[in-house]
């Protein structure tokens, strides 16, 4: 397959292109292949210099694993992975190695994604050693540098994780994240483990990253408060598809999938006097194992006609920039 064709517009840092990925499920006493978990079926989406994308759902919906195969922590099934104009969907362990300099990960619990063991300076300055870059003391500053730009003190390196508050904790991981200077970062939920204040000071610090070191972000989140806060542009996913893609004032504004609908009609509204109509699902998430035929949304959707229960919509765009999977738009 050959790279994606080149335009006027800075290339993408990273483009996904019919991304799968299905997990087998075993049973038995020789564990014997019954069939699939279709996580992640058919994502596609594209992320620019400096760029913001939000990936939002319901816990289950694929959002994370979507996050952790373009990162290349688990293989995919199907599709491609274009980092900078470079196809990594394929590289061996050994090729992988210089281009995880240019992608890293917070993830989403800021006790368990720190080793307790070592001191918050090594935590952060490993990814320095590992890749043999700087001597030891040129690592100590930059190191240094980090937590002071991240909101902590240099005298806090020496310090353990168990010593440091959840927000402190997730801002180590955000300077472990900034170390080797990537070009994308993908946040897990970065911040649905942290109090709401805390959630603030930690967007705010992401945001001022992103413009000092024009980084681009994969931002992964069930709030869509915090999303429509850092996105740029919005992708819903249900059920290990994306449903609707499009930047986030025209989402908020102009929703065209039913599910997006009814996700912003749970967004609590912070005037009493404005009144919104709510939007209630009826029935649980299907099981990833077994998706309904058609539409995956058909089962819960107020407005399924019999061909949504058949065929399944394509991601078409309705509007220059605005794409949403739906017969009945």
């Amino acid at each position: 397959m050959n790279a994606p064709a080149a335009t006027d517009a800075p290339p993408p840092v990273l483009e996904v292109k019919g991304l799968k990925k299905h997990f087998p499920v075993r049973k038995g006493l020789l564990s014997r292949h019954v069939g699939k978990v279709y996580a992640v079926d058919g994502v596609s989406f594209h992320i620019g210099p400096g760029e913001t994308l939000g990936l939002v759902g319901e816990s289950g919906c694929g959002k994370s694993t979507v996050g952790r195969t373009v990162l290349r922590l688990i293989d995919p099934t199907e599709g491609t992975i274009w980092l900078s104009g470079r196809d990594v969907t394929h590289l061996s362990k050994t090729d992988m190695r210089s281009v995880r300099r240019e992608m890293q990960i917070i993830f989403q619990d800021p006790y368990s994604s720190l080793n307790p063991r070592m001191s918050a300076g090594d935590i952060v300055g490993e990814l320095l050693r590992v890749h043999g870059l700087g001597t030891v003391a040129e690592r100590q500053d930059w190191v240094a540098s980090l937590f002071e730009r991240v909101g902590l003190s240099h005298a806090q390196m020496k310090s353990f994780p168990h010593e440091f508050s959840g927000g402190q904790r997730q801002r180590i991981g955000i300077a472990r994240a900034l170390a080797l200077n990537p070009k994308l970062i993908v946040g897990d939920e970065p911040v649905s483990a942290l109090d709401v204040s805390i959630q603030a000071q930690v967007i705010n610090l992401l945001m001022d990253l992103q413009r000092e070191f024009r980084l681009s972000y994969l931002f992964v989140a069930h709030d869509l408060a915090v999303v429509e806060h850092i996105s740029h542009r919005i992708a819903v996913m249900y059920l290990g598809r994306i449903v609707e893609y499009t930047d986030k004032r025209t989402l908020f504004t102009n929703p065209q999938h039913p599910y997006t609908e009814a996700l912003l009609s749970a967004v609590p509204v912070p005037d009493p006097q404005l009144r919104r109509k709510k939007m209630v699902l009826q029935g649980d998430v299907p099981s990833p194992i077994n998706p309904p035929s058609g539409c995956h949304f058909h089962t819960r959707c107020p407005y399924a006609e019999e061909r949504c229960r058949i065929e399944s919509p394509a991601l078409r765009e309705i509007a220059p920039g605005h794409t949403v999977a739906c017969h009945l738009r």
